[in-house]
């Protein structure tokens, strides 16, 4: 290799480490990724948001907590089936497991976002602020998809869902 080419490659390695760091966060052992929302009408009293929880420790730790200023309440929710009918309903905590990835995503866990203040508009961001029990509190920033979107692909993330 040419001494032209490291510049080149160092900095190729750091933008690419800046890419895949690009939509994740970290608290305490925790790493948070992906956090997106679908857009919603003018209308719309409630929405959700969606994200990946990856447990880096060696401890279990649970998320006990979400809030944002787009919102009056986020309370965490999970989806079940109760006599052949899809009900959600709230969970007081969401355990996140080392080695094992907890999904948020529709049809399952999820923060919802009640009495929202503006609609969540495709292609802007809000903040959410995420309590975890042991990692305490991290701020990320959720991504505004289109109405119909579905969970961004996780390579190696699988359909990881976790009850409370």
């Amino acid at each position: 290799m040419t001494i032209m080419r490291i510049p080149t490659l160092a900095a190729l390695m750091m933008f690419a480490a800046g890419t895949a760091l690009a939509h994740g966060y970290k608290a305490g052992s925790i790493e948070i990724e992906h956090p997106w929302a679908r857009a919603t009408a003018p209308s719309a009293q409630n929405g959700a948001a969606y994200l990946v929880l990856n447990g880096m420790g060696k401890e279990n730790d649970r998320l006990l907590s979400a809030a944002t200023p787009v919102a009056e309440k986020a309370e965490l929710h999970t989806h079940l089936m109760d006599n052949g009918i899809m009900k959600m309903r709230p969970v007081d905590a969401i355990e996140v497991t080392p080695g094992s990835p907890t999904a948020l995503q529709p049809g399952g866990l999820h923060i919802m976002l009640l009495g929202l203040k503006q609609p969540l508009v495709k292609g802007k961001a809000f903040p959410l602020t995420l309590t975890f029990e042991k990692a305490g509190p991290v701020t990320v920033q959720v991504d505004v998809q289109g109405a119909g979107a579905a969970a961004p692909a996780h390579d190696g993330m699988g359909d990881s869902h976790k009850s409370h």
